[in-house]
């Protein structure tokens, strides 16, 4: 997607060969035009798929997913990482790692929004290890739902993730791939490259 790629090159820090911040229209300030945009194509690229429902993750896809919800007009669902008071029984629950924060994380979503009639949309910000993919995925299969496919805003093709969620039989489309981060320069893959 041009227009992401461009927002990546005039507005992300690379801060090494692995982490790319775009806190600036992303991950915490959030560029509301562009999120317009990534709903559009994300909708347009699981048209005809039947989509019921989208899951994320807190709390940096929720933007991306609640615009592409807006464009298929089906709820969003955010996975949440933190205990709730009110989410403590009828629970689907799994451990997922966090790449960017290092960290162990257990998501939950309540039994009362996922069905087994439901076919989930997964949307994320970023795909480097694909624990998050993966962990949503499960929490979908878990409460025995379709996963229709899995939509990324940034995929870092150079991490092991893309492999990892396609090898377990997933239906992948990201909007920008990042071929390389080395040397403080963003490389994407075009169309059909891969590195794996």
């Amino acid at each position: 997607m041009e227009l992401l790629e461009q927002k990546i090159m005039n507005e992300g820090i690379i801060l090494d060969d692995e982490v790319l911040k775009v806190d600036s229209f992303l991950n915490h300030q959030i560029d509301p035009f562009l999120m317009v945009e990534i709903g559009k194509e994300f909708a347009r690229r699981f048209q005809g798929e039947r989509i019921t429902k989208i899951l994320t993750i807190e709390s940096s896809g929720i933007a991306p997913a609640v615009m592409t919800a807006l464009q298929l007009k089906v709820p969003v669902i955010f996975a949440r990482k933190q205990k709730s008071l009110t989410l403590k029984k009828d629970i689907y629950v799994e451990k997922v790692y966090s790449f960017t924060k290092q960290a162990m994380n257990e998501i939950t979503v309540s039994k009362q929004f996922l069905s087994p009639e439901d076919r989930v949309l997964i949307i994320d910000d970023f795909m480097a290890r694909g624990e998050a993919s993966l962990g949503l995925c499960r929490l979908v299969e878990g409460a025995s739902a379709h996963v229709v496919g899995v939509g990324i805003v940034i995929e870092k093709s150079f991490q092991e993730g893309i492999r990892k969620v396609k090898e377990a039989g997933y239906r992948v489309e990201s909007l920008a791939r990042i071929a390389s981060l080395k040397n403080r320069q963003v490389q994407f893959l075009k169309d059909k490259e891969v590195i794996f």
